[in-house]
Parts: structure tokens; C-alpha cells; sequence
């Protein structure tokens, strides 16, 4: 369906703007509120770990208080990011998120080198784990108290994975509602953990936050273990800023909803955290392989059941809100011309990036059953911090290089440094523990240096290549039935 074919489906309005039946341009629209926004930030950062395995940060810290402060303090350095994406995301005011701030900061060849690798690897293995612990963890209260095979597990992957692509296919706004549902219901699962904690905790059972600062355990190598820990269980903030185009009033609700986002967030990981503790000693945490689980069965007994669903529900929202997210990433960039050019165009009915939705499908599913997730993951740790690290040096570069572009929203220059800084550690910490992986993990992100020559720079392409690039968007748009947006 080219643009001639998709005018004579569609009426034409008298400044030759492309319509829907009615008399809306075929676009994405201005559907993220306040209350969406939020809840893409929270659905997002809040998926299993804190539920399952909140002891990483408990075993290299050396004692429960402070691992409680490290729980602070990563909070307190996650908001210094999410503060200086709200710049970003203010002054420019892209979808797209880190790849759209690299693009503006340092040019085309940096930008199509972390899409590159976002694209080939570290979404679709991303996605297909918290994927599996949605598997693992909705199959659990019927196959209780055996264990479960793994091609049941990979079977109900599968399933979600599709139910997400397709909610995400069919409408924004019905995705944007059901994140809501889904980060109501994980705030209600972790409420259902805090309040009975809280209830113990009063009723004077602090036995085990005596000798709270022990430090006998403690080991000054283990810090840095912990606090590498606790980012990760924070990240997840930035995804707003995928999305800026569709906020609504993004000077505004982009600063407000991050803000309010890393309250809620940090708050819920350190009461939450305080509940366990006030439940189960330390060692009984580092024992466990399923905390909440532990812990519900201390308290509720057979109601305990109900947790997994909890977890296998946050599992679900995190899936949703990374792939509302990552669509627009792949949109924008198609849009700068780095993807084929279907990847920009838009549903003619349901207004939805339709083929940027489905693009992380097959990749996802191949990784699911052949791949090698976890060792994939691990030779990409270090690339998330080394990119955000980027993002924010941009921030730092651009304030100077362009000091004239409007800025809404600006944060102290001492806050972009600090957490520059930090990102850099985590990346100098990656290289210290794990030389190997991480050495792979960069040798597979600079094949995105000859890939960008070959696919982008030279734009003489052999015919038979540009006709089979041609054939292939003509192909997607009639079977897809997208259209270019219109501006």
C-alpha cells in the first residue's frame, strides 16, 4: 500500500493531509498522561527482583542496615538520572530516548552503534527473560508443590510474549490502561508485603535489626558489588522519555512523573526491605530462592499461593511498558533513516507503529528457545552504563555547545556529574570483575561500526539491494497496513 493506494482507503482533507474516516490524521497522538506516564516508569523498574531476589545488595554490603542505606543511596543516584533525562527530555523533545539524545549530542555513527546493539541483542534477551519469569511464575500456583517443565514454562513465554505484541498492536490506549491496572496490582502485591511488616515491626519484633551496623561482615570490595546491584534494581526510569512525542504537555508531565515515579519507587524497595527483615533474619533472606514466597508463607500459610500471580502480573507489566517504550525507539530511528522505512509508518485505523511493535517479535522468540539468555545478558551488562553514561555526558557537552537551546527544565551541573561518574564506575567495575564477557559484549557492540558503513553511509547501494529493500517495505506496508505518519 503506497501513499497513492492508502489516499483512495482514506479521505483526503483540502490541504492534502492524510485522514482516517474520522478526520483525524493517521499519527500517534498525545495519549500519555500524567497518570500514564507514571505508570510506565513504575510498570517498568518494579518487575520480579524485588519479589525474588532482593539479597544481592544484602550479601555484598555485609549487614541489614546497611543494606538499607544502600537501598537509599541507589534510589537517591537513580533520581540524579531520571533528572537529567527530565532535562533532556524537555529541551529535546523526541521520542526515541537514549538513542535520540546520542543522536543529538554526538552524531549518527554513535546512535546507530547502541541501536545496533539494542536491537540484535540486548532487547530481544531482555525482553525473553523477565518474559520466562512471567512463565515460570504463572504456572507455579498449578503445579505447586512440584516443579515445573521447562517446555511448559517456555510454552506460557511464548504466549505472554504474543498477548503483549498484540495489545501493543491493537491500541495505545487500551496498552497505557492495562499498564495502570498492572502497576496498581504490583503496588498492591508490595502493600500486602509492607503492611503486615509494618504491623510486626510495631508489635515489637526488631530482634533482628539489632546490631543493625554490624560491620564484622562487611567487606569495602563488596560495596561497590552492592551498589551495581541496587542500579540495576532501579532501572528502568528513562523509559518515559522513549515516548516524549506522546506526552501530553512532556515540559510538565515528563519532570512531574519522574519525580513522583523515584518516590514511590525508592520508598516501596526500602519498606519493602524493612518487612522482610522484620519477618526473616538475614540468613534466612540469603537462603531463599523466592523471598516474597518465603515470606508470604510465614505470615498467610496457604494463601501464600496468591503471590506467584503477583509476581507473574509485575513480570507482565514490565514486558508491556518496555515494548510501549522500545517501539518508539525503533520508529524514531527509522524515521532518521537508520531502519527500513516501514518501521515509521503507522496502523491507517488503530494508530499504532505497528511494524516497530512487531520487530522485536521474531528475535525475541528465536532467543527464547535457542538462545543462551543469561550469558548474553551478562556480556551486556556493562553497555547499559556505558550508554547512559554517554547520554549524560551529552547533557554535559550540549549545555556548552548549545547553551541557547530552550530549556524548560534544568538541573544542577553538580547532578549530570555525579551520576556520570557513577555510570562510568559501573562500566570500570564490569571490566575489574568480569574481563571476559565484558570484553565480548564489546566486541559485539563495535560490529556495529562496519554494519553502520555498510547499511547507512555509503548510500550507493547495488540496485539489486535497493530493489530488494524497496520490495521489502512495499511488501510489509500492504500486509501490515501502515502509512507514513503524518507531521
Amino acid at each position: 500500500m503506497t501513499k497513492r493506494s492508502a489516499s483512495r482507503a482514506h479521505k483526503v482533507s483540502n490541504n492534502g493531509s492524510l485522514q482516517d474516516q474520522d478526520q483525524n490524521k493517521v499519527g500517534l497522538g498525545k495519549k500519555v498522561t500524567l497518570l500514564r506516564g507514571i505508570s510506565i516508569i513504575i510498570g517498568t523498574i518494579i518487575g520480579a527482583g524485588i519479589f525474588i531476589s532482593p539479597k544481592g545488595i544484602l550479601k555484598h554490603s555485609g549487614s541489614i542496615g546497611m543494606s538499607l542505606l544502600v537501598w537509599v543511596a541507589c534510589g537517591l543516584l537513580s533520581l540524579f538520572g531520571a533528572l537529567c533525562y527530565a532535562e533532556l527530555g524537555t529541551c529535546i523533545k523526541k521520542s526515541g530516548g537514549h538513542y535520540t539524545y546520542i543522536m543529538e549530542a554526538f552524531g549518527p555513527q554513535m546512535a546507530f552503534i547502541r541501536l545496533w546493539v539494542d536491537l540484535i541483542a540486548i532487547r530481544p534477551a531482555g525482553m525473553a527473560v523477565i518474559s520466562l519469569a512471567f512463565g515460570q511464575y504463572i504456572l507455579e500456583p498449578l503445579f505447586m508443590p512440584c516443579g515445573i517443565p521447562l517446555t511448559a514454562v517456555k510454552l506460557a513465554t511464548g504466549i505472554g510474549i504474543t498477548s503483549v505484541m498484540y495489545l501493543n498492536s491493537m491500541s495505545v490506549t487500551w496498552t497505557a490502561r492495562i499498564q495502570i491496572f498492572l502497576t496498581c496490582s504490583k503496588l498492591l502485591a508490595i502493600a500486602i508485603i509492607i503492611v503486615p511488616g509494618m504491623f510486626q515491626l510495631f508489635k515489637g519484633e526488631t530482634r533482628n535489626f539489632e546490631n543493625a551496623f554490624e560491620l564484622s561482615d562487611m567487606k569495602l570490595s563488596g560495596m561497590p558489588l552492592a551498589f551495581y546491584s541496587g542500579m540495576y534494581a532501579y532501572a528502568g526510569w528513562f523509559y518515559l522519555n522513549f515516548v516524549t512525542e506522546e506526552v501530553e504537555r512532556p515540559e510538565r508531565t515528563v519532570p512531574l512523573a519522574i519525580c513522583i515515579s523515584m518516590a514511590i519507587v525508592t520508598s516501596c524497595y526500602v519498606l519493602t526491605n524493612v518487612a522482610y527483615y522484620a519477618v526473616m533474619s538475614a540468613d534466612e533472606l540469603l537462603a531463599s530462592d523466592a523471598v516474597a514466597v518465603t515470606f508470604a508463607e510465614k505470615l498467610y500459610g496457604k494463601f501464600s499461593i496468591f503471590v506467584p500471580v503477583f509476581v507473574a502480573l509485575s513480570c507482565y507489566g514490565s514486558m508491556n511498558g518496555c515494548l510501549f517504550a522500545l517501539s518508539r525507539m525503533f520508529y524514531v530511528a527509522s524515521r532518521e533513516g537508520q531502519l527500513p522505512e516501514v518501521l515509521s509508518m503507522v496502523h491507517v485505523h488503530r494508530h499504532t507503529p505497528l511494524a516497530a511493535v512487531l520487530i522485536l517479535y521474531p528475535m525475541t522468540m528465536l532467543q527464547l528457545f535457542v538462545g543462551d539468555l543469561y550469558s548474553l545478558l551478562n556480556f551486556m551488562s556493562f553497555l547499559r552504563w556505558l550508554f547512559i553514561g554517554v547520554v549524560v555526558l551529552g547533557l554535559i557537552y550540549l549545555r556548552y555547545t548549545k547553551p541557547d537551546l530552550p530549556r524548560p527544565f534544568k538541573v544542577p551541573l553538580f547532578i549530570p556529574v555525579i551520576f556520570c561518574l557513577t555510570c562510568f564506575f559501573m562500566v570500570f567495575l564490569s571490566l575489574y570483575s568480569d574481563p571476559v564477557n565484558t570484553g565480548i559484549g564489546f566486541a559485539i557492540s563495535l560490529t556495529g561500526i562496519p554494519a553502520y558503513y555498510i547499511f547507512i553511509h555509503f548510500k550507493e547501494r547495488p540496485v539489486w539491494l535497493q530493489r530488494a529493500l524497496d520490495s521489502f517495505n512495499r511488501t510489509l506496508q500492504i500486509l501490515l497496513e501502515v502509512v507514513p505518519a503524518e507531521q
